[in-house]
């Protein structure tokens, strides 16, 4: 009788226990389609919309500092294999492509090796004549204009940035304004007056391809020269990731420790 009164019990015990296990499989499985879904929608994002890059280099001074971390909008140029997690070679070309405007700042995968990741700003567009003359940008027979700004105070870093000897740990170096034409305006720094670099032999940009410069124009290697002699070249459409579109975070590190730029957070490119 007690075995007959206990069968009960035991089923009722067991249907619990198969509810609850199919209650924890549910929750596991929404669980994982959430985690699934927010790893496709960060993918997409990175891939499709913007890509968080940080600044290592002093190239692109006083635009971009070492130590900003900024987005890059993938949009604006159509998508390129390069766009693309790991650049999976899923398919050749620009898909949506539309050329970049001269004054962007673009990030690029270098035409040395297609891996490194590269930040210039466009200077000359397809079939346009350029070349440097005493640190002054020709572009169609004209000279870009510039205008002198205050110096800037540039730090002196062991890989580079104060050419002369800096006192105190910093240098002040020459800053300038310079108007393209169409009137995109920005600064840009000439530390060293007639440097190897400031005097360039005329080229003509190809057709799908662009000229680049580092605003910071004594410490960075762009389309002034070939890649065979350290420089970029000429970089094909192809290869840009995206446009530099705004600062999201900026850290200074000093000898003495590290601080956050407040200011510059939020700043558009």
């Amino acid at each position: 009788m007690t075995e007959r009164m206990a069968q009960p019990a035991i089923d009722q015990a067991r249907a619990a226990h198969v509810a609850r296990g199919a209650v924890l499989r549910a929750r596991l499985t929404v669980a994982v389609q959430v985690m699934l879904s927010g790893v496709l929608l960060a993918l997409g994002l990175r891939s499709f919309v913007y890509e968080p890059f940080n600044i290592p280099s002093e190239s692109m001074q006083p635009a971009l500092l070492v130590g900003d971390y900024l987005f890059v909008a993938k949009w604006p140029y159509g998508l390129s294999r390069y766009a693309l997690p790991l650049s999976l070679p899923l398919f050749e070309g620009r898909l949506f492509a539309a050329p970049a405007q001269r004054g962007d700042i673009v990030v690029f995968k270098s035409p040395a090796n297609n891996r490194t990741d590269f930040v210039k700003r466009v200077i000359g567009l397809p079939g346009d004549r350029v070349r440097m003359v005493h640190g002054q940008i020709e572009i169609n027979g004209s000279l870009v204009p510039r205008q002198r700004l205050s110096d800037f105070t540039l730090t002196a870093r062991p890989e580079g940035g104060c050419h002369a000897a800096p006192p105190m740990g910093a240098c002040q170096v020459r800053r300038y304004r310079e108007t393209l034409p169409g009137g995109r305006s920005f600064a840009v720094l000439d530390e060293v007056s007639d440097a190897p670099h400031d005097n360039s032999a005329m080229v003509i940009v190809p057709a799908g391809s662009y000229f680049v410069l580092g605003d910071n124009r004594d410490d960075s290697a762009d389309s002034r020269l070939p890649v065979a002699d350290g420089g970029v070249g000429m970089v094909p459409a192809a290869n840009l990731i995206g446009r530099a579109d705004r600062i999201f975070f900026s850290l200074d590190v000093e000898p003495g420790g590290r601080s956050v730029r407040w200011n510059r957070i939020g700043r558009a490119l």
